[in-house]
Formats: structure tokens, C-alpha cells, sequence
């Protein structure tokens, strides 16, 4: 036992430092008033109260409508090629996945830089379509290119848990819906599909969680004028300075993000219930 909170105090101490204290500092900004000079320590629910002006809500809006694009789009990329991947052998498999990881080792500054070259009027794609004599194309600072550095950057975090999901799967089930003469597009949505909702479910959290509160892409691949929920969070603490405003958006965010973890989980529990039910059955016959 010693030995164990040994082991544990040195990441609870960190723990501590760098999220505890952080999260009450922003609650304690959240919640009290801004002075001239310095911070009166009394309550006040103004903070949140200002967020509801129609241009700062827009501002969520857009954040959210963007999350859901970009989870949408990671999933119907994710899934084939996670179903892809499960089908090879294990060796392969190996490999594929080790090449989809690998440039998420890098940093995501570099691999934003590296788009803001291949989309920029001097860049890859420019280039390309002045060869093919169609004149000088620019995608930089435009909704596709913020999409797409969204896409490129989350796509791991869609592919690995559905893949995991994918590999688990009882192939039995699947052999025994041929055998009752189910055509592979029942098979699929009544089996694989099912089976692999976990994960799927896992993946729509890790990549719609930090796609709406992302700041870094839509700064650097949407220009300034590209203004999302992450974007105005960071204006608030560095440009202008209103760390309570900034503090309640913040809260806003985080409490938004609770409910959508809550609700995935229960949808999650339901799924994996239904797995359970489905394989009792199958036993059964």
C-alpha cells in the first residue's frame, strides 16, 4: 500500500497543480465581478449573463455546427477504412495502424503549417491547377480549409476505437447471420454495425470534444477573421484581458461538453446492453 501512494503521489501532486487549481481559479473568475483596477471579490452572475448576446451565441453556434461537420465527416471516412483495416491480417494490421498513428507524433503546430504550404496560391494544389491551366487557386482561409486541417488532425481519433471495436467482434456472430441466409448489408447493419457502436460512440466523443473548443487550426488555416467558441476564449485571456468573461465562456464550454459525455455514455451503457442481449440469444439458438 506504501508503495502504491509512492507510485500515485507524485501524479496526484501534478494533477493537483495543473488542473485542480486551474479549474477553481476559473470558477472564481467565473463568478465574481470585475473591478477598474483589481478583481472585487463579490458575486455576480453578469459574466454569463453578457455570453448571451446574439453575436457571442453565434459564435457557439458556428463552433458546434462546426464539431458536428467535422465528426461527421471523420466518421464516414473512419469507418470504412477502420472496417478496411479489421479484415487484413494481424501483421498488416499492425503496420496500418503504426502508419495512421504516426503523424499524430508530430506536432500539431508542424502538421498545420504543412497544410497552410499545400493550400496556399504558391502551394501543391496552386501549382497543380496552373499546370492543368485553370490559373492560380488559393484554398487558404476558407471553410474548406479549416474542415480539412479538422478532418486531417481528429481522423486517427475516429479510426483507432472503431478499429478496436471492429477486432473484438465475435466473427461466429457474423458466420451465423450468413448461415440464416442474411444478405451482407443486413449482416452489416444488424451485426457489425451493433457490435461496433462503442466504439463509434468513442470516437464521435474524442473527436467532437476538442474540434469545437480547437483554436489553433481555424487561427492559422481560417485567417483572423475565422472566429470560433476556442478563438474567443483565447482573445479573452490574452487580448483583452477579461479574464471573467473569458472564465464563464470557458465554464459554458465545459458544462456543455459534461452533457454531451453524459449522454454518449448512456447511449454507450444501452449499446453495450443490446450487445449483451444479442450474444444471449445467439447462445440460446
Amino acid at each position: 500500500m506504501k508503495h502504491f501512494r509512492k507510485l500515485v503521489g507524485p501524479y496526484c501532486f501534478w494533477l493537483f497543480i495543473l488542473t485542480i487549481i486551474p479549474m477553481f481559479l476559473i470558477m472564481m473568475y467565473a463568478f465574481i465581478q470585475k473591478g477598474n483596477a483589481i478583481t472585487t471579490f463579490s458575486f455576480t452572475l453578469d459574466n454569463f449573463s453578457k455570453f448571451f448576446d446574439p453575436i457571442f451565441v453565434s459564435v457557439l453556434v458556428k463552433s458546434l455546427i462546426l464539431g458536428i461537420v467535422t465528426t461527421v465527416l471523420c466518421l464516414l471516412i473512419g469507418y470504412p477504412v477502420a472496417y478496411a483495416i479489421s479484415k487484413c491480417k494481424e501483421n498488416t494490421q499492425t503496420i496500418l495502424i503504426l502508419l495512421i498513428t504516426f503523424p499524430t507524433w508530430i506536432n500539431m503546430l508542424m502538421r498545420t503549417y504543412a497544410w497552410i504550404n499545400i493550400l496556399s496560391n504558391k502551394g501543391i494544389i496552386s501549382n497543380v491547377f496552373q499546370f492543368l491551366g485553370f490559373g492560380e487557386v488559393s484554398l487558404l482561409y476558407t471553410d474548406f480549409a479549416v474542415v480539412l486541417g479538422m478532418v486531417y488532425d481528429f481522423l486517427p481519433f475516429m479510426i483507432l476505437p472503431i478499429h478496436a471495436s471492429l477486432s473484438k467482434m465475435d466473427k461466429s456472430l457474423i458466420e451465423a447471420s450468413n448461415d440464416l441466409g442474411a444478405n451482407p448489408i443486413t449482416t452489416f447493419w444488424k451485426i457489425t454495425f451493433r457490435l461496433s457502436l462503442g466504439g463509434v460512440l468513442t470516437g464521435i466523443t474524442m473527436v467532437f470534444l476538442p474540434a469545437v473548443s480547437s483554436f489553433v487550426i481555424p487561427k492559422l488555416l481560417g485567417g483572423g477573421q475565422y472566429a470560433l467558441i476556442g478563438n474567443f476564449i483565447e482573445q479573452q485571456f490574452i487580448n483583452v484581458g477579461d479574464w471573467h468573461f473569458g472564465s464563464a465562456v470557458s465554464l459554458i464550454l465545459a458544462i456543455l461538453v459534461i452533457v454531451l459525455m453524459g449522454l454518449i455514455n448512456k447511449v454507450e451503457k444501452y449499446a453495450g446492453y443490446q450487445e449483451e442481449t444479442k450474444r444471449e440469444k445467439t447462445k440460446k439458438l
